[in-house]
C-alpha cells in the first residue's frame, strides 16, 4: 500500500482557485435526524453515471471531524489536513483513473468524536462537503438530491481517561466495533441503499473560501502539504501465547483458528516503536470478543492488590529494558471488535494507533474465530531520509536510526508530542521542525506549524502553546520561541512573502513581554505557565521567579527572541522596531547581569537572592551574549562541570548543545550522549520525553542528535538568511573519519572529512552557486560552488 499521490493535485487549491473567491455550488450536509453533535460515525453515497472515459476527474472535499473517501470501494484519501473551522483544509484530487464508463460511487465515512475528541480537534458539529470541478458537467456535488447518508451503529467509543493511562491522554476514544450493525460493503456500487436517507444540509449550509463575505461555519483553505506516507508493516514476532498453542499464520496471511468456548491472549512484539493504523482481517466468531491493546512498552508485573490504573503507580518506573518480556504485561489503549460470525470481516481503527507492542485478547463462544490477517499500516508525514551520515561507528549509527524514527513517529498532519496526547507543541515543534529540514529538506510541515501558531494567537497577543486545541493553554515562553522559528525559516529558507505575514504577531508577543519590563530592567508580574524544562528542580517545569517576577532565564529568553526579531525585522526594514528592540534586549541583559550574576560562583543565578543556579539560565546568557565572548567558553565548562547547578533535561540539551558549539567547544558533544545512549542501552527505539524513565516512549524534541550530527559535528550552518552562504565548521571530536550528505535548498552538499590528529581533510561538494567558509581551529577557508580539497 502506498500513498495516492498520483491522485492528489498536492498543493491543495486544485483547478478551480475560484473556490476560493466565490459561494461553492456545494453544500455541507449532515445526516437529516441524528444528533450533530454527539459521537457519531455517518455514511455518505453517491452514484452516478459517466458516459465516456475522462483523464480529469477533479473533486473537492471536507469534513469535520474526520473523513475516509472512498471511489468504486477503494480507498483514495483521508482528512482533512488538520486545522480549525476558520482554517478548513480541503482538499483536492483527481480521481479519473479510479472511474468506469458506466455507474460509480463515490462514498465517504465521516467521524466526529463528539465530547470524547481529542484536544486536537476543533470542530463545530458532522458535516461533510464535496465539490467536483466547475469545468465537468456532472453535479454530483453534496447538496443534489442523489446523494444518501446512514448512521453506522455498529461504532460506539472506548473512553480513555487519564486516570486509566495514568498519565495526562488528550488523544480521543478507541472504537468499540459491533458487526451486526454494520453495513458491509456500503462503499461497493452494488451495495443495495434503497433504505438510506438523503442528507440535510447544515444551518449554515453554503461554504465558501476564508475571508470571503461573511463566512460561514467553516473557512475554507486549501490543503498546503502532501498526503501522508502509508506502507505495510509486517508483525514479526508473537513473544507470548496463552489458551492455544503459538500460531503466528495470520501475521503471514495465512489462517489462525481460534477454538471455539475459549479464552486466548497474544501478545505481538513489532520490534521497534511504530504508529498507524493496523488492519485485522478475520472471519466467523460469533459473539465472541476481541480486545486489542496498544503499548509502547511492557511493564513488570505488580501486586494484584495495586491495579495499574488506580494512579498509585508508577508506571515509568516499571517498564525496565523494553526487549526483556518475562514477568511484564500490557497496559495501553485498547480497542474491543465483537465479530458477527460473517466472512473476510474488516477492521481499521478510526484514528491513529501507536505502540510496539500489541496484545489480542480473544474469547469465544460457540463458534470459532478464524484471524485471517493482521499488520500495521505505517503512516506519517512522507518525509525522506536525504541527509546521510557515515561515522564507521555502529553505536553512533543507532543513536542517527533512533532519532530519526522518533521524528517520523511524532509527524503526521502536524508535529505531534506523544501518543498520550497527540497535540503540536511550540517547543517540540521548534526542535522537530529543523530536523525536518536538515534531514529531509521539506520545510512545508515547519510551514503549516508556524501558520498554526499565528492563527492561535489570543486576545492578549501570545499564541496558544499548542495548537490547533480546542482547549486553550498558553505558556508564555513557548510565544518566544513561536518567533524563534519565524527566525529559523528566515535564516534557513528564502520566503519573505511567507515571513512578512507574521509580523504583527511577532510585535504582539513582544510587546505582551515589554509592559512587563519594569523600572529594574527584569521582567515581573508575568501570568499563565511559564514551563522551559522538566528538570525536576523548576517546579512544574517553571524557572524560580518566573511566577512572581524577576526570573533571570525568562528574562533571558525574552532577549534572546528580541535578538532574533531584530535580524528579521531589520530585513524588512523595520527600523524603528529594531533601534527598539535593540535597547530593550541590551537593557535586560545588563539587569540580568548586576542584579543576579554571583561574583563568587562566577554564574548567573535564577533571581537576585543568588540562591539557585541551572544550567539553562547560564546556557542562556551564553546563547545572548549576556556573558562577553571572551569568558564564554571558560561559563561553558563550568556549565557541564559544576553539579550543583539545575540540570537540564533532554529536551533543552537542544540548547545546550548550541552553546556548546557557541563557544568552540563542539569537539565535546559526543561525550555528552549518555541521556540517548541510556535509551538504546534500554531497549528504545525511540527516544523519551525525558531523560530517565519517560511517560512517553516517543518524543519529538529528543530526537536533537539529526540536527546535531550535522550542525555541530559536521559542522554545516547558514552563513547569513536564507542560507545564501554556507559556514562548515566541523566538530568531530574523537572520530577520523565522517562522510555526510546535507539537503541545502540548492542542492546536496557532500562533505568527507578525515583526520589525524590537528590536520584535517576535507572533500567538499556544493551546489554551483553556493559559496561560503571552511573554518577550523581558527583558520578559515573560503568556499567556491562545486568541488573542492581542502587540508590543514
Amino acid at each position: 500500500m502506498s500513498r495516492p499521490e498520483s491522485t492528489v493535485t498536492v498543493n491543495g487549491s486544485g483547478k478551480d482557485i475560484n473556490l476560493l473567491k466565490h459561494t461553492w455550488k456545494a453544500q455541507w450536509v449532515t445526516h437529516p435526524s441524528a444528533s450533530t453533535l454527539d459521537y457519531s460515525v455517518f455514511l455518505f453515497r453517491h452514484v452516478f453515471t459517466l458516459k465516456e472515459k475522462i483523464s480529469e476527474f477533479i473533486i473537492f472535499v471536507s469534513a469535520d471531524n474526520r473523513y475516509r473517501l472512498f471511489v468504486n470501494g477503494e480507498r483514495v484519501c483521508y482528512g482533512p489536513s488538520i486545522g480549525d473551522t476558520a482554517h478548513q483544509r480541503y482538499e483536492t484530487l483527481n480521481i479519473a483513473d479510479k472511474l468506469n464508463v458506466g455507474k460509480n460511487v463515490i462514498a465517504a465515512e465521516v467521524v466526529n468524536f463528539g465530547e470524547y475528541r481529542s484536544v486536537s480537534q476543533v470542530t463545530y458539529q458532522t458535516a461533510f462537503i464535496l465539490q467536483a470541478d466547475r469545468n465537468l458537467n456532472l453535479d454530483i456535488n453534496t447538496g443534489s438530491a442523489d446523494w444518501k447518508v446512514i448512521k453506522n451503529h455498529a461504532f460506539s467509543p472506548v473512553k480513555i481517561t487519564s486516570e486509566m493511562m495514568n498519565a495526562y491522554y488528550a488523544a480521543g476514544p478507541r472504537d468499540h466495533v459491533d458487526d451486526s450493525k454494520y453495513p458491509w460493503g456500503w462503499n461497493q456500487l452494488q451495495f443495495n441503499d434503497n433504505h438510506w436517507l438523503n442528507p440535510k444540509s447544515t444551518t449554515t449550509e453554503f461554504a465558501v473560501g476564508r475571508g470571503f463575505l461573511y463566512g460561514g461555519a467553516w473557512h475554507l483553505v486549501p490543503r498546503t502539504i502532501p498526503f501522508m506516507e502509508e506502507k505495510i508493516e509486517r508483525f514479526p514476532e508473537i513473544i507470548r501465547v496463552s489458551g492455544i498453542e503459538k500460531n503466528d499464520g495470520f501475521l503471514n496471511g495465512k489462517a489462525t483458528i481460534i477454538p471455539k468456548n475459549s479464552k486466548v491472549k497474544i501478545l505481538i512484539d513489532q520490534k521497534y516503536h511504530t504508529t498507524g493504523y493496523p488492519e485485522l482481517t478475520y472471519s466467523h466468531g460469533k459473539n465472541s470478543e476481541l480486545k486489542i491493546t496498544y503499548a509502547e512498552a511492557l511493564i513488570k508485573d505488580v501486586n494484584p492488590d495495586k491495579k495499574v490504573s488506580d494512579g498509585n503507580l508508577n508506571l515509568v518506573d516499571l517498564k525496565g529494558n523494553r526487549n526483556e518480556f518475562e514477568g511484564k504485561s500490557i497496559f495501553g489503549y485498547y480497542d474491543i471488535i465483537c465479530p458477527n460470525g460473517g466472512k473476510h470481516r474488516f477492521y481499521k481503527p478510526l484514528s491513529r494507533r501507536t505502540y510496539r507492542f500489541i496484545e489480542l485478547e480473544i474469547t469465544t463462544k460457540e463458534e470459532a474465530l478464524i484471524l485471517e490477517d493482521y499488520h500495521g499500516v505505517y503512516t506519517g508525514y512522507p518525509f525522506e531520509e536525504k541527509a546521510k551520515v557515515r561515522t564507521g561507528d555502529p553505536s553512533l549509527t543507532k543513536i542517527w536510526d533512533a532519532a530519526w524514527r522518533t521524528l517520523r513517529n511524532s509527524a503526521d498532519e502536524m508535529y505531534y508530542d506523544s501518543y498520550y496526547e497527540n497535540l503540536q507543541y511550540i517547543g517540540d515543534t521548534k526542535i522537530a521542525s529543523l530536523i525536518s529540514i536538515y534531514v529531509s529538506g521539506d520545510d512545508r510541515l515547519m510551514r503549516k506549524a508556524i501558520q498554526q501558531f499565528d492563527d492561535s494567537r489570543t486576545s492578549e497577543g501570545l499564541t496558544q502553546s499548542r495548537y490547533p486545541s480546542n482547549i486553550i493553554q498558553i505558556i508564555p515562553p513557548f510565544s518566544l520561541i513561536w518567533v524563534d522559528m519565524i527566525y529559523d525559516y528566515f535564516m534557513y529558507r528564502n520566503n519573505p512573502e511567507f515571513l512578512r505575514q507574521f509580523i504583527p504577531g511577532i510585535k504582539s508577543i513582544i510587546d505582551w513581554f515589554a509592559t512587563r519590563v519594569d523600572e529594574t530592567g527584569m521582567l515581573t508580574n508575568l501570568k499563565w505557565w511559564n514551563f522551559t524544562d522538566w528538570t525536576i528542580d523548576f517546579p512544574s517545569g517553571i524557572p524560580q521567579g518566573a511566577d512572581d517576577g524577576y526570573s533571570a532565564n525568562i528574562a533571558l529568553q525574552f532577549a534572546k527572541t528580541l535578538d532574533h526579531a531584530q535580524a528579521v525585522f531589520r530585513y524588512f526594514n523595520l527600523e524603528h522596531e529594531v533601534n527598539s528592540y535593540q535597547k530593550l534586549s541590551k537593557r535586560i541583559k545588563k539587569s540580568v547581569l548586576e542584579r543576579c550574576f554571583d561574583t563568587k560562583k562566577g554564574l548567573i543565578a535564577e533571581t537576585p537572592d543568588k540562591k539557585e543556579f541551572s544550567q539553562h539560565t547560564n546556557i542562556l546568557g551564553i546563547l545572548t551574549d549576556t556573558f562577553k565572548q571572551d569568558v564564554q567558553s571558560d561559563i561553558m565548562k563550568k556549565v557541564l562541570e559544576d553539579e550543583t547547578l539545575f540540570q537540564a533535561t533532554i529536551y533543552f540539551k537542544f540548547y545546550l548543545f548550541r552553546a556548546l558549539q557557541k563557544v568552540g567547544l563542539g569537539d565535546l558533544y559526543f561525550d555528552l550522549l549518555g541521556s540517548w545512549k541510556g535509551m538504546i542501552d534500554d531497549g528504545m527505539t525511540t527516544y523519551g520525553e525525558t531523560d530517565i524513565n519517560p511517560r512517553s516512549e516517543c518524543h519529538a524534541w529528543s530526537s536533537s542528535p539529526n540536527f546535531d550530527f550535522l550542525h555541530t559535528v559536521a559542522g554545516i550552518y547558514p552563513g547569513e538568511h536564507s542560507f545564501k552562504s554556507v559556514v562548515i565548521e566541523p566538530n568531530l571530536g574523537q572520530l577520523t573519519k565522517l562522510d555526510v550528505e546535507f539537503p541545502h535548498p540548492q542542492g546536496m552538499i557532500i562533505v568527507r572529512y578525515s583526520r589525524n590528529d590537528n590536520k584535517i581533510n576535507a572533500e567538499i561538494s556544493t551546489p554551483e552557486d553556493l559559496k561560503g567558509e571552511f573554518k577550523w581551529q581558527g583558520k578559515s577557508i573560503p568556499l567556491v560552488g562545486g568541488k573542492q580539497n581542502i587540508a590543514l
